[in-house]
């Protein structure tokens, strides 16, 4: 049996930076042996020419197998509007060349961007035995990734809902997720599974759910407990007014657009898919949403953004707002 062709060029693109910069990192470890540094070259797509790239992967290796070129954004670029005739020729030289590049080239396109179905390089890449194509897209709900990753990758368990309160605050940037993740898992120590109570401890961007705490107490009639959650939001050093005002808005705007959703007959457990909203987030919509009248939240909604325009043209301080919002809401 003849022996399979290795992989000689590789285009990832997409905008999830965290696991494509994985893949490359994989790609440099394969290189294997202590020239691997001397036989890696990078470019930048915007300032090198096709030319050169070709020329630098197609040099013999040094005293090694192999030779890695990583090239970062060259195909947007020469597939850019405006790239004119210049861009044309670079995509020809590149799509001639690709398919006969020798044996010990690693060629590695990276695209911050996901790239067109149709663009005749990725096209090659998933066409070619030799070629490797592979959109990286951010999911939009990181909870599934968050399980896996701490399962796969560092062997430990995190529960479900801590896992969807982790992605409600961290969103799909992966990279944050997963220095947070390590974090925890370091806090548990592999004596048990990472709970919510943890991320609520541990996380720095918990600010969002403590603005849910907030809005629940209010919403409860607890405005002692809402006006100390304020203060002590207002106390970290990364937080202030106008951010956690900000918050508070869209804590607001959210309940909103899930009270009108609900009322106009939509189903709770559609809601997270019919408004693009995390599942974890739209759950504590549906809850929250329940307790406020529609005209009620109108009115607070309308009241907040008066006091914003208040704010930021100094005709109350931003703390005062606070407390004075806080105070009025309380039910």
């Amino acid at each position: 049996m003849a022996a399979k062709s290795p992989k000689t060029f590789y285009i990832l693109h997409g905008d999830d930076d965290f696991s494509l910069e994985q893949e490359v990192s994989n790609l440099r470890s394969k290189m294997g042996d202590d020239n691997g540094d001397l036989n890696t070259s990078e470019f930048e797509g915007s300032s090198a020419s096709a030319a050169e790239v070709l020329n630098a992967v197609s040099s013999y290796p040094f005293l090694s197998d192999k030779r890695l070129v990583i090239v970062k954004g060259m195909i947007g670029w020469i597939t850019r509007k405006g790239a004119g005739e210049t861009g044309k020729k670079a995509v020809e030289l590149l799509a001639t060349a690709l398919p006969t590049l020798p044996e010990w080239a690693r060629l590695v396109f990276i695209e911050r961007q996901t790239l067109a179905d149709s663009n005749k390089l990725v096209k090659l890449g998933r066409e070619l035995e030799n070629g490797y194509e592979k959109a990286f897209n951010a999911p939009k709900d990181s909870t599934g990734w968050i399980l896996r990753r701490a399962k796969d990758a560092y062997n430990a368990d995190i529960q479900p809902p801590a896992a969807a309160a982790l992605a409600s605050v961290i969103g799909n940037d992966l990279r944050r997720a997963d220095n947070e993740l390590v974090k925890l898992i370091s806090y548990v120590d592999g004596a048990r599974a990472i709970t919510e109570e943890d991320v609520s401890l541990l996380t720095p961007y918990v600010a969002e759910a403590e603005i849910f705490k907030m809005v629940d107490a209010l919403a409860e009639g607890r405005g002692g407990a809402a006006m100390a959650m304020l203060h002590r939001l207002l106390m970290e050093k990364d937080n202030d007014p106008f951010k956690i005002y900000g918050m508070i808005i869209r804590q607001f705007r959210l309940l909103l657009t899930a009270k009108e959703f609900l009322v106009a007959g939509g189903y709770p457990a559609q809601m997270g898919e019919e408004l693009h909203m995390n599942p974890f987030v739209a759950k504590k919509m549906t809850q929250q949403a329940r307790v406020f009248t529609l005209p009620e939240l109108e009115q607070v909604y309308r009241a907040l953004l008066e006091n914003d325009i208040r704010m930021k043209t100094g005709r109350i301080e931003p703390k005062l707002a606070l407390d004075l919002l806080v105070a009025g809401l309380a039910r």
